[in-house]
Order: structure tokens, then sequence, then C-alpha cells
């Protein structure tokens, strides 16, 4: 098996195929997916990648879905935020450029 390098990291297995712009891409989300998340139940930083969107916390055993790469999607968050009341449905969570502007003034 290949070994990976500091510049490379993750992308060493690659060598030079594929081109460098998508093998950054490809180190850049692996390196998120392969990262210790904060359990949304316990709190700890020990949230593993089990499969495809399936989380699990090792110190408490919270199995949860989420997102393919990180276990809270942006979408998912906006979500929670709705159902908490933080936010209703007619706010948008992205603001457009007529939006801002007009808070300018």
């Amino acid at each position: 098996m290949a070994r990976g390098t500091k510049k490379v990291g993750l992308t060493g297995r690659f060598q030079s195929r594929y081109g460098l712009s998508i093998r950054k891409r490809v180190k850049n989300i692996e390196e998120v997916e392969r990262a210790y998340h904060v359990c949304p139940s316990c709190g700890h930083k020990k949230v593993k990648r089990i499969s495809t969107a399936i989380w699990q916390c090792r110190k408490c055993g919270t199995k949860f879905a989420g997102g393919s790469y990180v276990p809270r999607t942006d979408m998912g968050r906006i979500v929670d935020r709705v159902l908490k009341g933080e936010m209703s449905l007619e706010e948008s969570p992205d603001k457009t450029l007529e939006n801002i502007e007009g808070e300018e003034t």
C-alpha cells in the first residue's frame, strides 16, 4: 500500500493519477470525513463514521444518521433551528443581495 507524504497526505495512494485539483478536493473531503466530531448526545469529541451517512459515538455508543461526509449538514442545522422555533419557515437561510443592501440603510 502506498505511503502518504506530508504534502499530499491521504491522497498519496493516487500517486500522479487524476490531476492535482481533483486530488486536493478528495484530500479536503477525506480529512473532514475521517476526523473525530462532537457527539450530539454526550458532547464528547468521539464520533466516527461507520458507513455512508451513519455515525457512532465511541464514548456513549449513540448511532445516528447524518451527512455522507459530516455528521451534521448545513440543511440539518437549519431544520433543527426551525423545529426549535429559533427561525420561522419564511426566513431565508441565505441572505440575498437585496436583503443585505436593505439592512445597511
